[in-house]
């Protein structure tokens, strides 16, 4: 916490000097979102490069005075709760004044400019996000306060912890993690008692595009246990992004790459070429829409992918379809293909990429 806190006098201290010399203070933040800021790396997927592009929030400019004040209001903010040791959501500080801040995505996005800005992750800020993620399985843990938590997969899952830096504890005869994209494809896959019936496994939903605290825990369970991790994806431009997100990691989330990717993470289904495989019928399909194409060639563009070779053939016959399937679309062939055929048979015989 006190490296916390010198970060912060440091930043006010050059808005000071500033001030003090009678110039305009200014704010410099890395280019989060720009690609030529980002490189790849085999071993921890998308980062950030040491000398990135910057932009500056100067507080004499009438377009970004305002961010700079907002900059400094939540520094104060994260100051005074790392000196009491107390935590907030991002929902609290968005509602500790909602007239000033204007959207709780104006929060979330100065939130993660300030932790890119200190090279600080969130979580020492002491700033927690909801969880929106769930997990079930073979796993109990204890959270920071105490509270014993155990996800033996009954018919409910356990939502993914606000703190997973403070879990320990951790206990697991898991053999494999499985992660699924969707909430519905998890629940069905709960209530067929998938965990127990194959063999133990952990399984996590991000209920699409996973949340911080999803992709921390996952990261987590991998460091600790170090067992295979898959994913449960629709074939669709869109599920084979969320994948890429957990396994490579997020443009803007590049500065916390360390933290946050599981690079092992092999890609199970669904498969654009299980749909040929298993003859799905092309009524079940659903035809490409003009976003869904651009999104596909914009992922078929990442450095990421030209390491992938079996990756970039999936790709290629999506794109050569321009179809894609949700996971239900196996109910087409019986109501618990799903979890009694197509998950044992590719988890047995290495059905993966």
């Amino acid at each position: 916490s006190s490296e916390v806190l010198e970060a912060i006098e440091n930043v006010i201290q050059d808005v000071l000097k500033s001030l003090a010399e009678k110039k305009a203070p200014v704010l410099t933040l890395a280019n989060r979102s720009d690609w030529r800021n980002i490189e790849f790396k085999d071993s921890v997927g998308l980062q950030m490069i040491p000398r990135c592009t910057t932009q500056q929030i100067r507080s004499d400019c009438p377009r970004s005075a305002p961010k700079f004040a907002l900059m400094l209001k939540i520094l104060s903010m994260i100051y005074k709760m790392v000196q009491s040791n107390t935590y907030a959501t991002k929902r609290d500080i968005y509602y500790s004044d909602t007239l000033l801040f204007g959207s709780q995505t104006v929060v979330d996005s100065i939130i993660n400019d300030i932790s890119c800005m200190l090279k600080i992750p969130r979580r020492s800020l002491h700033i927690l996000s909801t969880s929106k993620g769930f997990v079930a399985g073979n796993l109990s843990y204890t959270e920071e306060d105490g509270t014993k938590v155990n996800c033996t997969c009954g018919a409910t899952a356990v939502t993914v912890p606000s703190n997973v830096q403070g879990i320990k504890n951790l206990i697991s005869h898991a053999k494999f993690m499985l992660i699924v994209e969707k909430d519905a494809t998890f629940q069905r896959l709960l209530d067929d008692d998938f965990c127990n019936k194959l063999s133990p496994c952990i399984m996590i939903t991000g209920r699409g595009i996973p949340d911080l605290n999803t992709r921390l825990l996952v990261r987590k369970l991998w460091d600790t246990f170090q067992i295979p991790v898959f994913t449960l994806m629709d074939a669709d431009p869109h599920g084979i992004e969320i994948m890429c997100v957990y396994k490579y990691g997020s443009v803007s989330m590049s500065f916390e790459a360390h933290h946050l990717t599981v690079p092992s993470i092999k890609w199970l289904g669904l498969l654009p070429s299980d749909l040929k495989r298993l003859n799905i019928h092309k009524d079940v399909l659903i035809p490409f829409t003009k976003q869904d194409q651009n999104k596909l060639e914009s992922i078929q563009k990442r450095p990421y992918i030209a390491c992938q070779p079996m990756w970039k053939k999936e790709l290629e016959i999506m794109a050569a379809s321009k179809l894609k399937a949700e996971i239900q679309v196996l109910t087409s062939l019986s109501s618990d293909y799903l979890s009694r055929v197509y998950l044992p048979n590719k988890l047995q015989f290495g059905g993966w990429l």
